[in-house]
């Protein structure tokens, strides 16, 4: 049984107001794109990455992961016109070399710091359940707007039954590539936000909670870009090298 990444870098980033895609842009001499392969490259158990890029940077990817020993890329293939288009490339592009008892961890590019532990939790809980997404508890209050009134409500959610889900997602590859199949055969759950997470759900399969971590952050904006330069500045970081 092998463990295989699968890294999500074909946006375009264009919320982050830059000339180039947004997993490209330096921080302190490194693209954000290797701040996240580099996590995957330490993990003891990730066995292969793939990198999911937009068509014209395949040569740069190549180019960064030579220069900052990402031994472990294999793959680097074209994204799509959604995130799940992208996701969709990377699960067909395996077949042929991924097992069905495969773990296959999905994870957005732009999440660069993830931690060694979220990883180890949410391939763990893919072992046992055969799939595993990060999630946390939502921490504030959640209320309905009032359809007669969008400024008012008079409903609320229990926070207690709400989790907040991201990447990195793990799922065994034989349930994910037949499920990614099923969805752009009956064109379920591939349309707007869609991802992995929702589709699942969408095609009736039960997911199964992993651990996730606050640090996880997206970069979106350019907000997200200047907390992720205060995290790399906390010398309490110990994964940092």
């Amino acid at each position: 049984m092998s463990t295989i990444a699968i890294i999500v870098a074909g946006g375009a980033g264009s919320r982050m107001g830059q000339d180039i895609p947004k997993q490209f842009i330096n921080v302190y001499d490194k693209p954000i794109l290797i701040y996240t392969l580099e996590g995957f490259q330490r993990h003891p158990q990730i066995d292969a990455i793939m990198v999911v890029c937009l068509d014209g940077w395949h040569d740069v990817v190549w180019a960064y992961s030579k220069q900052f020993n990402i031994d472990k890329l294999k793959w680097v293939v074209n994204g799509g016109q959604t995130g799940q288009e992208s996701i969709r490339n990377g699960v067909y592009a395996l077949e042929g070399e991924a097992k069905d008892d495969d773990i296959v961890v999905v994870h957005d590019g732009i999440r660069p710091l993830v931690d060694e532990s979220v990883l180890t939790d949410v391939i763990m809980t893919c072992q046992k359940y055969g799939n595993a997404v990060t999630s946390l508890p939502y921490n504030e209050q959640i209320f309905v707007v009032n359809e007669e009134d969008p400024t008012t409500t008079k409903q609320f959610i229990p926070r207690e039954t709400l989790r907040r889900v991201s990447t990195p997602q793990a799922y065994e590859f034989g349930l994910l590539d037949e499920k990614y199949h099923e969805a752009y055969v009956k064109q379920i759950g591939i349309f707007g936000s869609a991802y992995t997470n929702t589709m699942m759900v969408d095609l009736g399969v039960t997911l199964h909670f992993a651990a996730g971590s606050d640090k996880n952050i997206k970069l979106t904006t350019k907000d997200d870009l200047e907390m992720f330069k205060a995290y790399l500045k906390q010398d309490k970081d110990n994964w940092l090298k």
